[in-house]
């Protein structure tokens, strides 16, 4: 389903959830453009999602485990089929950080994939960045070592 997207050998019911959530978050920012807090953006991509038929939770809460003890309050923008964390911003420019924050989610959750979506752009398409955690992927999934694996959409 299209290398532009950084396609691994993700199952391919978790790429039908990775394209359907690209496509819905097109569609929001065609209607809503860039420029809205992040929250509009959250509720509206949870909407479209729902329009077209697929499961989304938002503000999901996940329990960090430090150390044996279960640290709670860390919430998941929105979870999309229970298998694709999908994290939401509207600012100037993604930075380090914020795919880091992602990968964070992903290991605690111990999901392989997620979604940062930036609204706050001309194009969404350019906004969006697939993060990998390696932790949930089989070895042969990737041919280059990496501790971070994100792609551009």
């Amino acid at each position: 389903m299209g290398s532009r997207f950084g396609k691994t050998d993700l199952p391919d019911s978790i790429e039908r959830v990775v394209h359907g959530v690209i496509g819905a978050a097109i569609e929001v920012h065609r209607e809503l453009g860039p420029g809205l807090l992040e929250s509009v953006y959250e509720q509206a991509l949870l909407h479209e999602l729902t329009l077209r038929g697929i499961g989304a939770r938002r503000q999901v809460e996940v329990e960090v485990l430090y150390k044996g003890v279960v640290i709670q309050g860390q919430r998941l923008d929105l979870l999309v089929e229970d298998q694709v964390v999908v994290e939401l911003k509207s600012v100037s420019q993604i930075q380090d950080v914020h795919k880091a924050q992602l990968l964070s989610y992903l290991r605690v959750g111990q999901r392989p994939v997620g979604l940062l979506i930036n609204f706050n752009v001309k194009l969404v398409r350019d906004g969006i960045h697939r993060v990998f955690n390696e932790r949930a992927l089989p070895p042969s999934s990737f041919s280059r070592p990496s501790r971070l694996k994100e792609s551009s959409c």
